[in-house]
């Protein structure tokens, strides 16, 4: 299917009067219970959104494209939904605020400096081609409206265990080093996961690879079988696949260091606990959000869907994501809508100069607290690859079942 019958699908447009419910299809990282209200308040039209983990969400937007108005995910999933034809191109000119994007989205890089990092960099799938191919080299048309991001680490907790992170904690090989035996958990996730588990390896010179974002099969069963023998020597405390699940593991004080994304962090802080995400001298793994147009989408749901993705980029959403650590690829907007010291926590790596809310208002942020890693444009420098759907991805998930579903001394994921 080319560009031009991707178009002919969207015509003739049919116009409705009145406005219907649009659909979005999301995952976690939409606080969509924060967002709704103001979004329908400020649209004039009612919204639905469906949550499920990363794995289910792409399924579902893959198999069952008019569930859906709007894809909510993230680049590393793009590929397969795109591949049947699920949704559609963005028309930039359509996108209020697309000259604001900046450089980490449209380039790869937030700086000439920077490196672009290994794996699925958005900007390498970031536009559609003449022939509906999927590449860096701009045109017209988006495959995702690029929106929410972050870097992300490993957490460690610093209330069960007294250690101080910044000072003893370095480096992604933590992640094997013994002292945690019994209490790592890594989030469930094939395409994420495993590039934990990868950083670990690599940094602890125990596995080496060809292209650390595209591994090749042996690669798999190398580090697969490395992982199956620590988990069966009880080094792994659990597997999660949600924020809530490992936000609970952290909380329970059964889980000492592991993957954690920023909400997580987020949360634990509100609860009193030092929670610390480190940061690791070979980079963070990085992930980028955005949001998809349904291929059924005409006329006035169109518009409809445009408009939101216009709201998206408006700066007031981007501060309520800000507030559980998340980054919008459109910042002033952002600040406008942060009060000048959470501007300076979130985006600038200052101290915080007053205990600071998390998005549903609880203070979680204390005083004097320095968020990990320093300012937003020093943590996007300091990137060490992307999550990625590696062309072995089918492969991988065989593999990946194998070492989730592993007994080891009566341990198991968690549900």
């Amino acid at each position: 299917m080319t560009l031009e019958d991707h178009e002919a699908i969207a015509a003739p447009a049919v116009h409705i009067a009145t406005p219907q419910t649009l659909r979005v299809l999301c995952t976690e990282i939409t606080p969509f219970r924060q967002l709704q209200a103001r979004a329908q308040r400020d649209l004039g039209f009612e919204l639905a959104f469906e949550q499920h983990d990363f794995v289910t969400a792409q399924r579902l937007a893959a198999t069952e494209p008019d569930r859906y108005d709007i894809y909510d995910q993230c680049f590393h999933n793009l590929d397969i939904v795109w591949h049947w034809r699920a949704i559609k191109p963005i028309e930039i000119d359509r996108i209020d605020l697309w000259p604001r994007v900046n450089d980490l989205t449209k380039k790869g890089c937030i700086n000439a400096a920077a490196p672009l990092g290994f794996g699925d960099a958005p900007v390498t799938r970031l536009y559609v081609q003449q022939d509906n191919t999927l590449s860096s080299v701009p045109t017209p048309y988006l495959s995702m409206l690029p929106t929410v991001h972050n870097f992300d680490s490993f957490g460690i907790n610093e209330t069960a265990t007294g250690i101080d992170t910044d000072r003893d904690v370095h480096s992604w090989a933590e992640l094997l080093n013994p002292r945690w035996r019994g209490h790592v958990s890594i989030v469930d996730e094939p395409a994420i996961g495993i590039f934990d588990l990868a950083l670990a390896f690599r940094a602890a010179r125990k596995m080496a690879f060809k292209e650390l974002g595209n591994m090749t099969v042996d690669e798999i069963d190398q580090l697969l079988d490395f992982a199956l023998a620590l988990k069966r020597k009880g080094h792994f405390h659990t597997f999660w696949r949600t924020a809530p699940e490992a936000t609970a593991l952290m909380e329970s004080g059964h889980v000492w260091a592991g993957s954690m994304w920023s909400p997580s962090a987020v949360a634990l802080k509100s609860r009193h606990l030092r929670i610390r995400q480190a940061v690791p001298v070979e980079g963070y793994r990085a992930w980028h959000g955005g949001l998809c147009l349904a291929r059924h989408l005409t006329g006035h749901r169109l518009d409809q869907a445009y408009a939101y993705l216009n709201w998206s980029l408006s700066g007031w959403p981007g501060a309520v994501v800000a507030r559980q650590g998340y980054y919008m690829s459109v910042t002033e907007p952002v600040r406008d809508h942060l009060e000048p010291e959470e501007w300076d926590y979130w985006y600038e790596g200052k101290p915080a100069r007053r205990v600071l809310a998390d998005p549903e208002g609880k203070p979680a942020i204390q005083l004097g607290a320095v968020r990990s890693g320093g300012s937003y444009w020093s943590r996007a420098s300091h990137i060490a690859l992307w999550n990625t759907t590696m062309d072995e991805h089918n492969y991988l998930v065989r593999r990946w079942a194998e070492l989730v579903r592993e007994p080891a001394g009566g341990l198991r994921r968690a549900s």
